[in-house]
């Protein structure tokens, strides 16, 4: 009797581990991908901090030079061709940091994005997670072959949401929302 249930074992002992592995790997996988959206959205936000911090301050010094212009100008009476042309170069210049502050803000809808799709690769983690649930039966200990097929219909639906959700993830971020230029990053 041992030599009939020695291949059905090594085919249990096989299908017991094909299941593991691929859920390690699907977790694995889906687990990096977050790491590597957590970096990137991380980035992102370090590098619209600074563009933010920079066009904000550089806003307040031509908004400074504006005031310093007006108040020349108040002394004097009468604008002067010259007071005139400095107040179009100082609105060209508030204009040119004022859109510089809108694009940093454009990393807000790019982070969304990443944020979004760690969403999906979570879920992504929770579908296998779920693949896994035998839907409350016990596993059966007397019947080899009834287990090999509890077993091959587990890793059936494991492999099944793994395909399903491998194309269903984008791999950039769009700036879709913003109206002064397009950017994609990664």
């Amino acid at each position: 009797m041992a030599t009939h249930d020695t291949p059905a074992s090594e085919r249990l002992n096989a299908q017991v581990m094909r299941l593991l592995s691929g859920v390690s790997a699907h977790g694995d996988q889906h687990l990096a991908e977050v790491e590597r959206d957590l970096v990137q959205m991380d980035v992102l936000l370090d590098e619209a901090i600074k563009k933010l911090c920079a066009s904000f301050m550089a806003i307040h010094h031509a908004v400074d030079r504006q005031q310093e212009a007006l108040d020349a100008l108040l002394v004097d009476g009468m604008p002067s061709t010259e007071s005139m042309a400095r107040f179009e170069a100082l609105r060209g210049e508030i204009q040119q940091h004022v859109g510089a502050a809108v694009t940093g803000l454009q990393f807000q809808d790019m982070t969304s994005q990443l944020i979004g799709r760690m969403v999906q690769h979570l879920a992504g983690l929770r579908d296998v997670f779920g693949a896994l649930d035998t839907n409350g039966s016990v596993l059966p200990e007397s019947n080899n072959e009834a287990l090999l097929e509890t077993l091959g219909d587990i890793s059936d639906r494991v492999g099944a949401c793994c395909i399903v959700r491998a194309g269903g993830v984008r791999s950039t971020v769009n700036q879709r929302h913003m109206d002064s230029g397009d950017i994609e990053l990664f």
